[in-house]
């Protein structure tokens, strides 16, 4: 249930509080706020994320997202205490795959289709869904203390909402199975050496790195690197011929934006570019 926002000057905060957001110098940032849960997500918590990063894709004022958790904890999955009570009544075939088509699979896609670049400030434990979350954000800060942990192994499930389509595209296929088959906790330092994350950086630097990297993304060319994230994201899947036909089009929709126009211009006039995101 999508609950009313309340706007304060150029800040927009959620009244749910489980899920806190606001918009500010453009940058939308979305905080997961059940420390002590390690912000495990509940399913109203899902679909708050998803209307939040639809809202961003299609609100000009918003040109970049940063994702972030509280406390000790990025995001430790689905809460499965949650999924085990709604699954007290017997289950009918089609259950459990239509759970997971229209939950975890849509949260992450919702990321990954999200118009805007979207920044993972992990701050702690980022586990089974939750390191899924963060994976699939276009670029990945951690503090020192975060951990990834592929946890579904120790639960005896079969790891969801994408990870056995985002793991071996970020890593090879090898390195994504010993992190699913053993489902032990990766420091942040392996998992920017593994090519997880983009940079580490002292936990008291987490925010300050993060709000300068989403005020580059604000102050950028919005649509092309909306285009760019798109070719990137298709270009696992693609074949070659398909990948150039998409760079093609890509490159023929940015060029009607006034930002191609002012980003050829400022190069021209030797003067920095002066982007407004259209």
């Amino acid at each position: 249930m999508a609950d009313s926002p309340r706007v304060r000057g150029n800040v927009v905060d959620s009244v749910d509080s489980l899920v806190q957001h606001a918009t500010d110098n453009q940058v939308r940032r979305i905080t997961l706020k059940r420390p002590e849960a390690l912000n495990a997500i509940t399913p109203d918590q899902r679909e708050r994320l998803i209307q939040l990063l639809a809202d961003a894709s299609a609100d000009p004022a918003v040109r970049a997202v940063v994702l972030t958790g509280t406390g000790r904890g990025f995001c430790a999955g689905a809460d499965l205490r949650v999924t085990a009570a709604s699954g007290a009544a017997e289950r009918v075939a089609g259950d459990v795959a239509r759970t997971i088509r229209l939950g975890a699979q849509r949260l992450i896609a919702s990321v990954l289709d999200c118009e805007k670049p979207v920044i993972a400030a992990v701050n702690g434990t980022a586990a089974g869904l939750g390191a899924h979350l963060a994976l699939a954000c276009d670029l990945v800060l951690a503090a020192e203390s975060a951990k990834f942990i592929e946890v579904f192994v120790r639960r005896g499930l079969v790891p969801d909402g994408g990870g056995a389509y985002l793991l071996p595209r970020l890593i090879g296929p090898h390195r994504a199975k010993e992190l699913m088959f053993f489902g032990d906790a990766l420091t942040a330092a392996d998992a920017e050496r593994l090519g997880l994350v983009n940079r580490v950086v002292p936990d008291g630097e987490l925010d300050k790195t993060s709000r300068e990297w989403a005020d580059r993304l604000a102050n950028g060319p919005t649509r092309a690197l909306a285009l760019t994230k798109q070719l990137v994201n298709a270009s696992l899947d693609s074949d070659r011929a398909t990948a150039f036909a998409a760079e093609a089009a890509a490159q023929e929709i940015n060029m009607t934006t006034r930002d191609a126009r002012e980003g050829v211009r400022s190069f021209v006039e030797q003067r920095p570019p002066d982007y407004r995101g259209h």
